[in-house]
């Protein structure tokens, strides 16, 4: 909004000091960071009492674990639906920030999607606070409204133009250019794994306070990186990946996820004062799913979001292994959780987790170059 109040085309609209940094993807990366954590932070100081006010606090009996009732009998009444103020910061400093001239419109079929992840997960939240023997949404009807809006942004996508004439490719690491050309069919079917997928991972991976914003901060940080490569031609042409032209102004809006993250990291590191709830981790999900769709680096979601992987794989094996065996596997899922029964303090699974996906962000990044 920002650029397109004070630049008209290539040219500034008014002969302002500094008014060219504008222009630069660098700049208004680290101004929407900067915004959105210090966003992130008066808004949090403000919504963390209301929530409390209007008892919108974290049940912890609503679990079927009484080992885990017991751990976290501690965290009882916490605040949550912090996602709120989490993702408010992250749109609006998107909003002022990024360009959505031209082939930047990705912007703003990523921002509507994170958009409608949150309401989806407010709706949750509400239906599991306020009524009454409700866990919140079912998971068809969750997983039906999370499938929609995957597929609203994946037709948007296609509409507007995106992957040219001849649609998406598909791309693999390791590999240079692509191996396949996608359909519309399969194109949307990708798009409805990647963001579902991905919002649902970092939902389960949401247990322990800054678990899962932690791995999202780093997470972030990579495929801000990663959309920047692929948005200039001549980092694109170096690496030998495909260039998608707008995909760079991601960076932009990665950058406010960064900053509004940092602010609610604030208030959610332990002891947490907040927790994201559901408003809060299904778009910050989506939004990495995003960024690996318009970056074609869908396979390389696996490395950067490693830990929010293994934490679904973890409850996707507990549920088969007890439906099928009638056994666990683990003593508890997600991994977390099992980590947790086995004894260990709690902030050091968080931080050991943190510095997991630190490494398989780093990772993700040197695989990128490797053809």
């Amino acid at each position: 909004m920002l650029f397109e109040l004070f630049w008209n085309g290539d040219r500034p609209g008014f002969d302002l000091p500094g008014i060219w940094l504008f222009k630069f993807i660098s700049f208004r990366t680290i101004a929407a960071t900067i915004f959105a954590f210090a966003c992130a932070l008066l808004l949090g100081a403000r919504a963390i009492p209301l929530l409390r006010r209007f008892k919108f606090g974290e049940d912890t009996d609503k679990t079927d674990s009484d080992r885990l009732r017991e751990l976290h009998k501690d965290k009882r009444g916490t605040p949550t639906m912090g996602g709120v103020f989490l993702i408010g910061a992250m749109l609006v400093s998107s909003a002022l920030w990024c360009r959505f001239d031209g082939p930047n419109r990705w912007t703003i079929i990523g921002l509507v999607l994170i958009a409608w992840y949150a309401a989806v997960g407010f709706v949750d939240d509400w239906v599991k606070l306020k009524v009454k023997g409700r866990h919140g949404l079912s998971k068809r009807s969750k997983q039906g409204w999370l499938t929609l809006g995957a597929l609203v942004a994946g037709g948007w996508l296609l509409a507007s133009g995106f992957g040219g004439a001849a649609g998406p490719s598909f791309y693999v690491p390791f590999v240079t250019g692509p191996i396949a050309s996608l359909g519309v069919v399969v194109f949307l079917l990708i798009a409805v794994l990647v963001l579902t997928g991905t919002s649902n991972a970092v939902n389960l991976t949401d247990g322990l306070d800054g678990l899962a914003i932690g791995c999202v901060i780093t997470s972030a940080l990579a495929f801000a990186g990663i959309c920047y490569f692929v948005g200039r031609a001549d980092f694109a042409e170096y690496l030998m990946v495909e260039n998608v032209p707008g995909a760079g102004e991601l960076t932009v809006m990665l950058g406010a996820l960064l900053g509004a993250s940092l602010g609610f990291l604030w208030f959610n590191a332990p002891p947490a004062h907040v927790f994201m709830g559901d408003v809060g981790s299904l778009p910050l999900g989506g939004a990495l799913g995003y960024a690996a769709l318009v970056s074609r680096t869908e396979l390389l979601l696996f490395v950067v979001g490693g830990v929010f992987v293994f934490e679904a794989l973890t409850v996707i094996v507990q549920v088969a292994s007890f439906r099928i065996f009638k056994r666990r596997v683990f003593r508890c899922a997600p991994i977390h959780h099992h980590f947790q029964f086995a004894g260990t303090p709690e902030t050091r699974i968080v931080v050991r987790m943190w510095l997991v996906s630190a490494m398989l962000a780093m990772t993700s990044l040197a695989l990128f170059k490797v053809r």
